[in-house]
């Protein structure tokens, strides 16, 4: 879909005990703006607070092996591919200052 409906945007369940799961959807044409997303939420506890709020985010490195498989330019350029993709930090629009980013390396 390109567009999500507003109405249909934010689903939240109550988990107990102060947390609360989040589910955020968003059409492929629209831009996805995660922090002013939570900012809009009434529903869901205590208000949101950015300075308070810290975003964990996977981040993988790939390393091209020397087991046969893929032809190595392949790989070289899979892993050039990826290292120049924008971040999942820039595409959700997070604040640099409260993301905690844990890498992995991936042999390919």
């Amino acid at each position: 879909m390109p567009y999500v409906m507003p109405v249909k945007r934010v689903h939240t369940d109550d988990l107990s005990k102060g947390f609360y799961r989040v589910v955020l959807r968003y059409g492929f044409m629209e831009d996805i703006d995660v922090p002013a997303a939570l900012s809009a939420m009434k529903d869901c506890g205590p208000r949101y607070k950015m300075m308070d709020t810290s975003f964990f985010l996977a981040r993988q490195t790939l390393i091209a092996s020397d087991r046969p498989g893929m032809a190595i330019w392949r790989e070289k350029l899979f892993a050039w591919m990826l290292r120049n993709a924008e971040s999942a930090m820039e595409f959700f629009k997070l604040p640099a200052n409260r993301v905690v980013e844990l890498g992995s390396q991936v042999e390919i």
